[in-house]
Order: structure tokens, then sequence, then C-alpha cells
């Protein structure tokens, strides 16, 4: 969604149990789901643990399917994503993608704008779960850092791109809601 500028802070969130949780997981949770890496040419240096899904097929009449990793990850990333659509989003909406994502150490996403309908629809939150400070997240041409602990919106609309030149993996947990009115008619 253009939120009109090209990151907005959220603010501090209790982030501890979901980042436990996704640190928990085994290697394999990370291959369950692999529809972003193989669509997307963009995301080809990512792996994902996904709790639901869309890929807006019929958009706005679009179908959101529970993924692999609901079951593992609901109970701690449920009452995130509530209180951080209760603070800031109105209620009533839809969440049409959930997942936890990592951006292999030495991986890029390259510059692109998600494209999609949905997208033009939907608030892109971001919580850091790990990273690094060779992490550069750009948007619209600018760098921005994002902390662990804390939670963003992210303006999906302009030009966005990532470079992890650490050693270490970079996770985030996104979920993309839309708001009641909307324009998406999930089911």
């Amino acid at each position: 969604m253009d939120i009109g500028e090209p990151i907005k802070s959220l603010g501090q969130v209790d982030m501890d149990a979901l980042r436990e949780r996704i640190l928990d997981q085994e290697q394999g949770a990370w291959y369950e789901q692999e529809q972003r890496q193989n669509e997307y040419d963009v995301h080809r240096y990512t792996e994902s643990i996904v709790l639901v899904f869309t890929d807006g097929t019929g958009w706005p009449n679009i179908e959101v399917s529970k993924q692999p990793g609901w079951d593992r990850l609901v109970e701690v990333a449920m009452p995130l994503m509530h209180a951080i659509i209760s603070d800031f989003y109105p209620a009533g909406g839809t969440i049409i993608r959930a997942m936890a994502a990592k951006l292999l150490a030495g991986g890029k996403i390259r510059p692109h704008r998600d494209a999609h309908p949905s997208f033009h629809f939907s608030h892109r939150i971001h919580v850091p779960i790990t990273t690094n400070p060779r992490v550069r997240f750009m948007i619209d041409g600018r760098p921005f850092r994002l902390e662990v602990g804390q939670a963003y919106e992210i303006n999906n609309q302009k030009v966005h791109s990532v470079m992890n030149k650490g050693a270490e993996d970079r996770i985030t947990f996104i979920f993309d809601y839309v708001p009641p009115g909307g324009n998406a008619g999930a089911h």
C-alpha cells in the first residue's frame, strides 16, 4: 500500500514468544512451502515458513489458505498480528499473507515493486526477528535499518530491495492486512 512515506515505524512490539518459536524451527520447516521462491525470481535467495498465503488469483475474490507453518506458529503469531492491527488499523479486515521470511547470508532481494493489486490494498507489516549490521534495506533509494523488537509498515509500492552482506541469515516476520472495505473478498 502506498502509505505516503517509504516506511512507518509502528514502535516496539512484544515479539519474544514469536521470535523464540521461529528460531526453534527445524531447518526442514523453511522448505515446506516454496511458492514464493519458485514464482518470484526476486525471492530466490529466501526461505520461508508460511502461515497463510494467497497468490491473489481472482482478486478481489481471493482464496487465503492455511499453509504448513500455521500449526507451529499461529499460537504465538496471531496475538502479535492482532495487537498491531488493533493499535494501528481498523478492525474487521483480513490477513491475506503471513510468514517468517529468511534472507540467507550473502543473499539479496533485487529492487522491485509489489505489483499485484492485493498489494495496493494491503498494509505490509515487517517485524524483524534477527538482523545484522550488514543488512541494507532500501526503499525509494534510501537505506533503512529495521531493528529487532520493533514493527514497521513498508511502502511496497515504492521500489525496495534488501541485501544481506552479513555472515548470519536475516529473518523477518511479514504479514499483509487488508482493512475492511479494502477490496478483498477473501474466503
